[in-house]
């Protein structure tokens, strides 16, 4: 599988708000801070992830199959082993092992790596993420229960912001990050409203022009295909998200909060996230995609029998936060990852270091 590289763009007018110095230390201020606001308005307990799962365990997240991990054979037992590229599955699982109590969860830091990403100025083969995974009943399985959640993440970014900006005033300036459009609330648009009100537009067109329009929002039922389309919005894994559940706005109790990034002038994803599947929306999700031969892995036999609890949970990129509350214009001024020597010249003649 080919990784499309697309050189950097950056504004004419582009200069980082905070030097090299100043960078590293607001990104621990900035990523500890939005650590601590998403624990505590979640509930979460920190945990340790792997960096490897072994292959066959239907743990892989398979990215709905569009990369193929980097996998080795270990010495010790002979057996193949991959990279992880999420902690999606993983997650779920440790709620059910250390059988945790309704409402709280976990959060683990992701390190992957996902050699067939398309690098550009906000993705890179390295992923850090926080991955959380919480406790929830059959009854909270609702758009109300997933828009409260979402609200508490939105809420913690804005805080996140707050001592961001306090500690660095520089980056308060112009509005401070989103250019002073972040709205109060998080405002909730399904993706079959988009395309009524968008159908010229693609998918990400739509996102950015929805960003543009609110500052933030949460686009939510990502994954089922659209009425008018009959493609998805984007494409979500079967066994990942439930994005086929009726709701009073459209299918699916999932989606991706998206902020506007007055320094791109564009849409920046900060989170993926959703209600998990049960049995019934497994099943029903598995009969759109058609079965294939991961139907019997034990990720999915324990959630057709019922072992594993009932979740919500989701990822958010840590360098994607970074991006956005120090007002960078590529992530690899707050991430080290391996770059195309096109992204390295093109940094170096504009004076934009990478980390």
């Amino acid at each position: 599988m080919e990784t499309t590289i697309t050189p950097p763009t950056l504004a004419d007018d582009y200069t980082p708000v905070l030097d090299l110095r100043e960078t590293q230390e607001a990104l621990t201020l900035a990523k500890s801070a939005f650590e601590r606001e998403l624990t505590e308005r979640l509930d979460l307990q920190s945990f340790y992830a792997p960096w490897a799962l072994r292959k066959g365990t239907g743990l892989q997240d398979d990215l709905a199959g569009t990369q193929e991990p980097v996998g080795f054979t270990a010495q010790f037992d002979g057996r193949d082993y991959e990279i992880v590229h999420s902690l999606a599955k993983w997650k779920r699982q440790q709620l059910h092992r250390y059988d945790l109590p309704v409402g709280r969860g976990i959060l683990a830091e992701l390190r992957a790596i996902r050699k067939d990403e398309a690098v550009d100025a906000t993705r890179s083969i390295h992923v850090d993420q926080w991955d959380w995974e919480r406790v929830l009943t059959a009854d909270q399985r609702t758009l109300a229960h997933l828009q409260e959640i979402v609200s508490r993440i939105y809420a913690a970014l804005r805080t996140a912001i707050d001592d961001v900006t306090g500690a660095f005033p520089a980056l308060g300036d112009d509005g401070g990050p989103g250019g002073g459009r972040l709205p109060d609330e998080i405002p909730f648009v399904h993706t079959e409203e988009l395309e009524r009100l968008m159908p010229e537009l693609s998918p990400e067109e739509r996102e950015e022009e929805l960003a543009r329009q609110e500052g933030a929002a949460f686009v939510l039922g990502i994954g089922h295909p659209l009425p008018q389309s009959g493609e998805p919005h984007d494409l979500r894994a079967v066994d990942y998200d439930d994005w086929v559940t009726p709701t009073e706005k459209g299918p699916g109790l999932n989606g991706d909060i998206i902020v506007w990034d007055d320094v791109r002038e564009t849409a920046l994803e900060l989170s993926s996230m959703g209600i998990r599947v049960d049995a019934e929306a497994l099943a029903e999700q598995m009969e759109i995609v058609g079965r294939d031969e991961d139907d019997t892995l034990p990720y999915r036999e324990r959630i057709l029998d019922g072992t594993l609890p009932l979740s919500v949970g989701g990822g958010i990129g840590q360098s994607r936060v970074a991006m956005f509350l120090l007002k960078k214009a590529h992530i690899g001024e707050v991430q080290p990852s391996a770059w195309p020597d096109e992204t390295v010249e093109a940094m170096q003649e504009r004076g934009v270091p990478l980390l």
